[in-house]
């Protein structure tokens, strides 16, 4: 196991503290790298599993969380078909007055001006560039920056942002879309009393 300091070195005034990122699970990769996610491996570890750099991820929320900021909320799109990040995704798009889109997401909502419930984002959040793979496809064609939350195995070519974490896991999910949350919050002067157990759904 990678000890506390081992991570610690480094992180700079982190957004919560180490400890805190890794009972989240946040820094758990998977069993496959992607060349694209491997400057953001920290080690491998003895079974196997890839493990994300922390560092990258705090310094990566900070940085989206400023990016995300430049757009009005409602212009913001957050996307996820992954059964933990609706919830979360949800509620952050709820608090910071985004628009989400969870579950299945229907085709051409972002290209097709016909389709009932089109929309026109200028930003999109998605949860996993696989699952989410048609969203990244049409945010592309319309020249929407895409920040999206990738793990290990993902292929960030068409992501704008990549934040790198666990994007599988129920308390990693909640935990990002929390901080996402804050951190914008604090960028717009307000703060809040949210924790990242809000963000968590039942099981």
């Amino acid at each position: 196991m990678t000890t506390v300091n081992e991570m610690e070195i480094e992180l700079k005034e982190p957004l919560i503290p180490v400890e805190e990122y890794l009972a989240a699970g946040i820094h758990i990769g998977t069993q496959q790298k992607s060349e694209d996610m491997k400057k953001f491996i920290y080690r491998v570890r003895g079974d196997g599993l890839y493990i994300l750099d922390i560092r990258e991820t705090d310094s990566r929320i900070k940085i989206a969380a400023k990016f995300l900021n430049q757009y009005e909320a409602p212009n913001i799109l957050v996307v996820t078909s992954r059964q933990y990040g609706q919830y979360p995704a949800r509620k952050f798009a709820e608090t910071i007055g985004a628009m989400s889109a969870t579950g299945r997401f229907i085709p051409g909502l972002l290209t097709n001006p016909v389709l009932d419930g089109y929309i026109e984002p200028q930003v999109v959040i998605v949860t996993d560039p696989i699952g989410d793979a048609q969203v990244i496809n049409e945010a592309v064609q319309s020249g929407i920056p895409v920040v999206a939350l990738c793990d290990t195995n993902n292929m960030t070519r068409f992501v704008d942002l990549v934040i790198p974490t666990n994007n599988k896991g129920r308390k990693a999910l909640s935990m990002i879309y929390f901080l996402l949350t804050r951190e914008i919050l604090r960028l717009r002067g307000i703060t809040t009393a949210l924790t990242p157990e809000d963000f968590e759904i039942e099981l």
